[in-house]
């Protein structure tokens, strides 16, 4: 069985004991979410497809905040003498997947 919810404005594709990083979330490290977002839920046997969403729900524990690795942005012009170099890390949230409920 999975499901497709939408955390934080993103889409994931998720199963039962999966573990999935997403954008910060607000909650503490151990607090259990739930998301009611839920898209699409499927089984072996039959798909459900939400108009938008369903009446279904993705329970989710916060297994630790941190940081993902460092990305570098580069710009440059060339023949003009122009160059940037910038460094990003974002900030993740990692997520137990612990019940999907339809």
């Amino acid at each position: 069985m999975f499901a497709i919810v939408e955390i934080n404005g993103q889409q994931f594709k998720v199963t039962k004991d999966q573990e999935i990083f997403v954008h910060r979330l607000p909650n503490a490290e151990g607090e259990s979410v739930t998301f009611d977002r839920v898209l699409l839920v499927s089984d072996d046997k039959k798909t459900q497809i939400g108009n938008p969403t369903l009446k279904a729900k993705v329970g989710t524990t916060v297994l630790e905040h941190l940081k993902g690795d460092k990305v570098i942005v580069f710009k440059k012009k060339r023949r003009k003498g122009y160059r940037v170099k910038n460094g990003h890390r974002q900030y993740f949230t990692k997520l137990k997947i612990d019940s999907i409920e339809f």
